[in-house]
């Protein structure tokens, strides 16, 4: 990797910017399944509904199960990597979704489907805030916004390769998840067992990645964290980063989740992180993802016009993405947060109206007119909104604005409560979709609300980062 669109001059040296975009691109391969494992659910629930005979509260369970695991495995990764390392926790991870995807398609009884999910959601939970602060401890600072978007992308097309998965399936078996495909198997079963192929790959391509620099120093391997470095950025700049991390950790203690604990439980820092999680589940964009076809069938959509629906929100999705990966390292991090919650304010708003006029014919729901097709673009710009702010940049902050320090415990705890929000939101969306006054207009209201409020978190609580290294960020 030495001609020149590959090398990276720097006033401290050369090195390879394409082997820091390989370690992104393998590192990322942990948030294409996590989007995979997020969104593949959306297709199943009819077939989940039907093979365990469960109701709108078990069928909630079973779709939000995985998000319990997600909350274990994001509040345990973040202290155990700090004892083991930031890829040997995503070693970790892609051993569980191995384990979640086959054990998930086999699954004979609801009970054992949880208990799958559970393990696919530690995956998804570790992967969740391995990946993003494995990106930054990696890449220059320079680069490091746009590198970490990669994860977003990354999200994203997990999703969308999900989506359109779970679409060729239903269609190969008549448009129907229920229906038996290969094998003679229901075809819900084949959604899960496809993220078996990237799943293995993901497991494989980690053994050929290094460990976290920033976690060899705080090991005591200098040398070999130096080695690294080296390669990545130059022996000058890495000479100068390793004194830069022996010199912020010089004065304390290995990382605990103690250095996390403040005077009102957590320091402020670690409440903005808290915050920063919460605000990206509250706005509801997991209902669209994991209930996207339920959604669609509810005003009026079959459920192959759903899922083809499905596939168009995904690709947007990916558009607003590359938007984000384009300007975050230009505009900053602040400035597409405070638009993105401006503009899912407006969006939401704009389908509570449209749910509020939807009618029943026949026992079917439907938007008539034109709020119909109002419902739709205003659905697909709140994805627009989210994915081109809060949906990348959200894991950017969390990987990057906490000190060396509090890094690993500040993951953990934010990411804690990023899965505890996102499975509160995606246990109650079947329940008030099925109870009378609230609906889809009032759980879409309830979004609205919460997306209002942060904007109004993001213009006091949270600072800028663009373009300071890791080093310089204080709690």
């Amino acid at each position: 990797m030495s001609d020149a669109s590959t090398t990276v001059n720097t006033d401290a040296g050369q090195g390879s910017f394409g082997q820091v975009l390989l370690i992104t691109a393998v590192a990322t391969i942990g948030g294409f399944l996590f989007g995979f494992d997020s969104g593949v659910i959306n297709g199943t629930v009819d077939g989940l509904r039907v093979a365990f005979n469960s109701q709108d509260i078990g069928t909630g369970f079973n779709v939000a199960s995985m998000l319990l695991g997600c909350a274990v495995g994001a509040a345990l990764a973040g202290t155990l990597s700090d004892a083991f390392g930031r890829r040997t926790m995503m070693i970790v991870a892609a051993v569980c979704f191995i384990i979640s995807a086959f054990g998930s398609g086999v699954a004979g009884s609801s009970t054992e489907f949880v208990i799958y999910r559970v393990i696919g959601g530690l995956a998804v939970g570790a992967a969740s805030v391995m990946s993003p602060a494995y990106i930054s401890e990696v890449a220059p600072a320079k680069y490091r916004g746009r590198l970490s978007s990669i994860q977003q992308v990354a999200i994203i097309s997990g999703l969308f390769i999900a989506f359109v998965s779970n679409y060729l399936i239903a269609q190969a078996t008549g448009g129907s998840a229920m229906n038996e495909w290969l094998l003679g198997f229901e075809a819900w079963r084949w959604m899960f067992w496809m993220e078996l192929l990237p799943a293995t790959f993901f497991l494989v391509a980690l053994l050929f990645i290094p460990e976290s620099p920033r976690f060899l120093v705080a090991q005591g391997s200098t040398d070999q964290a130096r080695s690294i470095l080296t390669r990545l950025s130059g022996a000058k700049a890495a000479h100068r980063k390793v004194d830069e991390i022996e010199e912020s950790l010089a004065n304390d203690h290995k990382p605990s989740l103690k250095d996390a604990l403040g005077q009102f439980g957590f320091k402020p820092i670690v409440w903005v992180g808290i915050g920063l999680a919460v605000f990206q589940q509250l706005v509801g964009i997991n209902v669209v993802f994991y209930y996207g076809a339920v959604l669609w069938q509810a005003v009026g959509f079959s459920e192959s016009d759903a899922l083809l629906i499905n596939i168009i929100s995904g690709a947007v999705s990916i558009v607003a993405v590359i938007i984000a990966l384009l300007l975050i390292d230009r505009i900053g991090r602040k400035p597409l947060l405070w638009v993105g919650s401006v503009g899912m304010t407006v969006t939401l708003a704009l389908l509570v109206v449209c749910f509020s006029n939807a009618v029943t014919v026949d026992g079917a729901v439907s938007l008539p007119g034109s709020y119909g097709l109002i419902a739709l673009l205003s659905a697909n710009a709140y994805v627009v909104f989210f994915n081109a702010s809060w949906g990348p940049v959200m894991w950017v902050a969390l990987g990057e604005m906490f000190p060396n320090q509090v890094r690993g415990a500040g993951l953990a705890i934010s990411g804690f409560a990023q899965w505890i929000a996102n499975f509160a939101i995606t246990m109650t969306f079947p329940i008030m979709l099925a109870t009378a006054g609230i609906g889809l207009a009032g759980a879409y209201g309830f979004y609205a609300v919460c997306a209002l409020i942060s904007v109004f978190f993001v213009f006091k609580a949270v600072r800028e980062t663009k373009g300071l290294e890791l080093e310089e960020m204080q709690g």
